[in-house]
C-alpha cells in the first residue's frame, strides 16, 4: 500500500460520527442534521428536465475535455460573471468540466507536485476544507497550515507565512469565499498572492465553490480570474480556479464543476486526466450547459438564504456572536464551552447535529482556530431551520 495513506486523518464526517456514537437523543425531538454543506433546496426543474432529455447519450463514451458546448458555455459564464472582456477565457484550452470540485482539487495536487525537491510545500489555509490536506499528503508534499481567526477577519493570515516557506511553496490552495466563516479575499489581498506566485514560482488553486452564495446583489465576490486580468496577467498564469455547480445550482448529486486559467497548467492536467478516466458523463453535461447559462435560479436561491440568516440570528443573536457572513450559508459562532463538548450536547439534549470547528483545523503556529467554534449549515428547509435556532440557543442558554 502506498505508505503516505497512513498519513491522512479521519474525516470530519468520521470524526462526528463516533462522538455521537452511544447517545441515545430525545424521542420527541425531529432530527435536525445542519453539520454538512449539503444544499437541501430544490432543484430547478429546467435543470432535471435537459438531463432526462439527454439518457439518450449514455450509450457513448464521454471525452475528457467535453462536450464543446459547455466549455463554451462556461466561458461565457465566467465572462458574464467576472466581468471579463470578451474572449478573456479561451474555452478550448483554459477550461475542462470536473465531476464536482472535490475531485478536481484533489486530483490537481497529484498532478502538479513536483516531488523531486526536497521538501515541498502545498499551503492552504487554517481552518479547511480536508482535501486539500489529503492531496497535498498523498502528492509527497508537507502541508503548511495559514491561520484564519477573528483577529485576521476570518482571511488566513498570509503575512505570516516566512519567505523560506514561499520558496518552498509548489501549490497554494485558496478558498474564497471561505469554509467555514464565509469569509471573502478581497482584491488586494488576490493580487499580492498572484505576486507572489511569480516571485516564488508557486501555483494559486483557487476553491471557489461558494462564490455565488452571497448577500450583496451589488457586491459579488471578487475571483482569482478576475484580478489576475485586471492587473494585466491576462494569461492567467500560474492561476487556476475550481467552481461547482452544487452549491449554485443545487445539484450535489450531479457532480459538475469545472477548473480554469493558465493554459499550460490545464494542458498538463488534462494530459493527467486522460488517464484518469474520470470525463464527465454526457447527460451530465447537457444538464450542466442548461444551468451555466441560467441565473434567475440563482438569483432565488440566494434570496432563500438571506430569509434563512435574518430569521435565524434574530433567534441567535441574543445568546452567541453570530453574524451574516459576507458568503456561503454556514454560521461560524465562538463557544464558551469546548466544541465538542457543545456539539455532544446539542445532539443529546436537542437531536441537532452541528460540526465541531476543531474537526476542520489543525493545531498550527500554537493555537487551533477552530476550537470552540462550530459550523453550522443553513441548508435545511426555513422551519427546521428556525427549529435548530431555538433548540441550539436552549443549550447555549442552560451552559
Amino acid at each position: 500500500m502506498n505508505p503516505d495513506l497512513s498519513l491522512l486523518q479521519p474525516y470530519p464526517f468520521e470524526k462526528l460520527a463516533r462522538l455521537k456514537a452511544g447517545i441515545t437523543p430525545p424521542a420527541g425531538r425531529s432530527p435536525i442534521n445542519l453539520s454538512i454543506g449539503e444544499p437541501k433546496h430544490p432543484t430547478p426543474a429546467f435543470i432535471n428536465e435537459a438531463l432526462l432529455a439527454h439518457l439518450h447519450t449514455l450509450g457513448s463514451y464521454p471525452t475528457t475535455r467535453g462536450m464543446p458546448e459547455l466549455r463554451q458555455a462556461i466561458a461565457g459564464w465566467l465572462t458574464r460573471r467576472f466581468a471579463l472582456p470578451s474572449g478573456a477565457v479561451d474555452p478550448e484550452t483554459q477550461i475542462l468540466p470536473v465531476n464536482g470540485s472535490r475531485e478536481a482539487l484533489f486530483a490537481f495536487a497529484q498532478c502538479v507536485v513536483d516531488r523531486r525537491p526536497l521538501h515541498p510545500v502545498v499551503a492552504m489555509p487554517n481552518p479547511f476544507y480536508q482535501i486539500y490536506e489529503g492531496a497535498a499528503l498523498l502528492a509527497g508534499a508537507a502541508p503548511y497550515f495559514i491561520n484564519a481567526t477573528a483577529d485576521s477577519g476570518q482571511v488566513p493570515d498570509f503575512a505570516s507565512v516566512p519567505d523560506a516557506v514561499w520558496q518552498r511553496c509548489q501549490l497554494l490552495y485558496l478558498c474564497t469565499p471561505g469554509n467555514p466563516s464565509g469569509a471573502v479575499l478581497d482584491a488586494a489581498t488576490l493580487q499580492r498572492l498572484i505576486n507572489l506566485a511569480e516571485q516564488h514560482d508557486f501555483i494559486i488553486a483557487s476553491d471557489e465553490c461558494y462564490s455565488e452564495i452571497y448577500f450583496d446583489e451589488q457586491q459579488p465576490p471578487p475571483g482569482l480570474l478576475q484580478v489576475a486580468h485586471q492587473i494585466g496577467n491576462t494569461e492567467f498564469r500560474r492561476c487556476v480556479v475550481f467552481h461547482s455547480l452544487s452549491k449554485r445550482s443545487n445539484v450535489p448529486g450531479m457532480r459538475s464543476g469545472f477548473v480554469a486559467g493558465d493554459a499550460a497548467i490545464i494542458e498538463d492536467f488534462y494530459r493527467y486526466r486522460t488517464y484518469h478516466g474520470c470525463a464527465m458523463a454526457p447527460a451530465i453535461q447537457a444538464a450542466s450547459i442548461a444551468a451555466w447559462n441560467d441565473e434567475q435560479h440563482v438569483i432565488d436561491n440566494r434570496r432563500i438564504y438571506r430569509q434563512k440568516f435574518v430569521q435565524v440570528l434574530e433567534i441567535l443573536e441574543p445568546a452567541l456572536p453570530v453574524e451574516v457572513p459576507p458568503a456561503a450559508f454556514y454560521l461560524w459562532p465562538q463557544l464558551p464551552v469546548d466544541d465538542t463538548v457543545f456539539a455532544r450536547r446539542l445532539y443529546a439534549e436537542q437531536h441537532v447535529t452541528v460540526l465541531p470547528g476543531s474537526y476542520l483545523s489543525r493545531p498550527a503556529h500554537g493555537c487551533n482556530p477552530g476550537a470552540r467554534h462550530v459550523r453550522i449549515a443553513l441548508v435545511a428547509p426555513l422551519d427546521e431551520c428556525i427549529d435548530a435556532a431555538r433548540r441550539i440557543r436552549h443549550v447555549v442558554e442552560s451552559l
